[in-house]
C-alpha cells in the first residue's frame, strides 16, 4: 500500500515542527515538503495532503495554491472568518475533487469540550468563555473560543434564549471582554501556559465548568493526523473537526 506523501507549510514554526515530526512517526505517511515564510511552495513537493500552520496573514494564499494544484489541505491557522471561507468554496466549487479542512483545535479534548459545550448551553441562562495560553499568541481571541462562542451563541439562538444577562453599563478598559455571537470571550496571556479554556455556564443556584487543558503540542497530533488520513475522503469544504470525529452536522 502506497503512503500519502504530506507537505508542512510554517514547518519552522513550533506547531510546523510537531507537525512534521508527528508524520515522519506515523505509519502510512510521508513527508515530502517542509515550507515557511519566504519558500517557493512551487509543486508541494509532490504532496497529496498538505498541513498548513503558518500566520492568518499569509493562510488564505498558501491555501489557494494548495487547492489550485489539487492538493488537499488540513488548515490549523486562525483568522479564517467566514468572508475568508466564503472565498474558499468559491474556489473549491472549481476543484471538486479538493478537500479542505479548516480546523480552531486539532486536540480530540478540545473537540469533544467544544460539543459538550454546544450541547449545554441552551440549558442555561449564562454563558461565557475563558480561554489562556502562552503569551508568544499573535491572535486573541484564540480560534477556538471564537469558534466555541460561535457554536454556542447559534445553539442559544436556534432554543430562542434570551441574551446572556449582563447589567454592565460602564467598562472603559474592557474588562468584560470581547463578545463573540453574544458570548463574553476572555483571552488571559500567561508564560507557562500552553492552551487551555474553560467554558462557564450559569443558572440560578448553580453552574457548570467545562475545561480542557492541552499540556504539551502532542495533544494536538492525534488530530492532525487523522485528519490528514481522512480530508482526501471528504471533498470541498469541512469546518471544525468534529465532522470527521462523528459529531455535528457537516
Amino acid at each position: 500500500m502506497s503512503s500519502t506523501r504530506v507537505a508542512v507549510i510554517g514547518a519552522a514554526g513550533r506547531m510546523g515542527g510537531a507537525v512534521c515530526g508527528a508524520v515522519e512517526a506515523a505509519d502510512g505517511l510521508e513527508l515530502v515538503g517542509r515550507f515557511d515564510a519566504g519558500d517557493d511552495l512551487g509543486d508541494l513537493g509532490g504532496a497529496d495532503v498538505v498541513v498548513e500552520f503558518s500566520v492568518p496573514d499569509a493562510s488564505p494564499g498558501n491555501v489557494a495554491h494548495c487547492v489550485e494544484r489539487g492538493v488537499h489541505v488540513v488548515v490549523g491557522t486562525t483568522g479564517w472568518d467566514e468572508a475568508r471561507l466564503a472565498d474558499l468554496r468559491d474556489r473549491l466549487a472549481g476543484h471538486p475533487e479538493v478537500g479542505v479542512l479548516v480546523a480552531p483545535n486539532f486536540a480530540v479534548g478540545a473537540v469533544l469540550m467544544m460539543e459538550l459545550a454546544r450541547r449545554a448551553a441552551p440549558f442555561f441562562e449564562s454563558a461565557e468563555v475563558v480561554e489562556l495560553h502562552h503569551p508568544d499568541k499573535v491572535d486573541a481571541p484564540s480560534g477556538t473560543a471564537a469558534r466555541t462562542a460561535d457554536l454556542v451563541g447559534a445553539a442559544r439562538a436556534e432554543a430562542g434564549c434570551d441574551p446572556v444577562p449582563d447589567a454592565t453599563t460602564h467598562d472603559p478598559e474592557g474588562a468584560r471582554g470581547a463578545v463573540v455571537h453574544g458570548i463574553p470571550v476572555h483571552s488571559v496571556r500567561l508564560r507557562g501556559l500552553v492552551a487551555h479554556q474553560e467554558v462557564l455556564l450559569g443558572n440560578p443556584g448553580e453552574t457548570l465548568t467545562i475545561r480542557h487543558d492541552s499540556l504539551d503540542r502532542a495533544s494536538f497530533m492525534t488530530g492532525v493526523v487523522g485528519a490528514v488520513r481522512r480530508v482526501a475522503d471528504h471533498p470541498g469544504l469541512t469546518v471544525g473537526l468534529e465532522h470527521y470525529l462523528g459529531l455535528g452536522d457537516a
